[in-house]
């Protein structure tokens, strides 16, 4: 079956870094469009990041342009998320997720409803 392994996360203090990584078993992952989402609490989960199977399309939110970077290893079935300048704000449980079988290697998914598997999330903390 498909797994998506979240790894990574932690606590920071405000300013401070992390790496996330998602390892996928189980799917064609060269062929399959990713994300990473996050949810805090009280609040929807939302797309923070996107990236394409051919990793020359990626999506970022407004509020982590310039702090965060998605990036892919296909030969490692690994997607990573790059997380800088962390503010108290970014705080959620990160979630990766992945869309299967995409035809077109620049298509990323920004729905969170063409996400057909998903991690069970890693919690990401940014003290102030």
């Amino acid at each position: 079956q498909v797994q998506l392994i979240e790894s990574g996360g932690g606590l920071v203090q405000a300013g401070g870094s992390l790496r996330l990584s998602c390892a996928a078993s189980g799917l064609i992952f060269r062929r399959s469009a990713m994300g990473w989402f996050r949810q805090a609490p009280g609040k929807e989960r939302e797309l923070v990041t996107a990236i394409s199977w051919n990793g020359d399309s990626t999506y970022y939110t407004d509020s982590v342009k310039g702090r965060f970077t998605i990036s892919r290893d296909n030969a490692k079935n690994t997607v990573y998320l790059q997380m800088n300048s962390l503010k108290p704000e970014d705080t959620a449980v990160y979630y990766c997720a992945a869309k299967s079988r995409v035809y077109s290697g620049s298509y990323y998914a920004k729905e969170t409803s063409e996400y057909e598997y998903w991690g069970q999330g890693t919690q990401v903390t940014a003290s102030s």
